[in-house]
This record gives structure tokens, sequence and C-alpha cells, in this order.
């Protein structure tokens, strides 16, 4: 049970820190700004995402309830989805491997968040 909080909080909080500063980057580098533009994407899009991430790195790591998590992790799950389509599409495959590692850290919190989480609930049960 240690081993599975220890897996769960780091992805979780590698996750998390990720989605801050890419929400912080979005908001105040130049490159990435021109990087939305050269995938085609509007101004407006780049601050929405940005605002979403940071909104989902918040309740990825709060505690609420457990339908608020499932939905933060789907919301992480189809942007990663997205991202991987969205530099594939105009860049190649090479570009998407960001994307891909992060979802793939994404699957492995979601697999641990309810090893933690929904073991108690269902040994209470019994």
């Amino acid at each position: 049970m240690k081993r599975d909080k220890i897996v769960y909080w780091a992805t979780t909080a590698i996750i998390a820190s990720a989605m801050l500063l890419s929400a912080y980057m979005y908001l105040t580098a130049d490159a990435v700004k021109e990087g939305f533009v050269h995938i085609g994407f509007p101004s407006y899009f780049r601050e929405e995402l940005a605002l979403a991430k940071l909104i989902g790195a918040i309740l990825l790591l709060a505690p609420v309830p457990a339908r608020v998590k499932e939905w933060t992790y789907a919301g992480f799950a189809i942007t990663f989805v997205s991202a991987v389509v969205a530099h594939t599409s105009v860049d190649g495959i090479q570009t998407a491997a960001g994307p891909i590692v992060f979802l793939v850290l994404l699957l492995v919190s979601y697999l641990f968040y309810h090893r933690v989480y929904d073991a108690p609930r269902l040994r209470a049960a019994i």
C-alpha cells in the first residue's frame, strides 16, 4: 500500500507540475505563442488551455470528490491525445514524444489513484 501511494503521488506531482509550468509558459513565452500559431490554433485557444491546465492541476492535487477527479483525468487525457494528433499532423510523430510520455504518466497516476483510494472503500464495504 505504501508503494502504491508513492507511485500515485510521484506521478500525480509530475503531471500537475508540468501542467502548471505549461500553463505559465502558454501565457508568457513567445516561443510557445509562435508554436500555437505554427500549428494553426488561434491565440484565445492558448489562453483557454492555460486556464484549463491550471484548474486541472489544482483539482488533480486537491481532495475533491471522485467524480471531479475522474473528469480531471479525462480532461487531461483528451488534452494529451489532442496534442499528439496536432503535433503529429503538422510536424510528424517525433514532435509528439512529450504528450505521449505525459499520457503514460497520467495513466499510471489514474490506475494508482484507484488502487490507493478505491481499495480502502471496497474493504470497508465488505
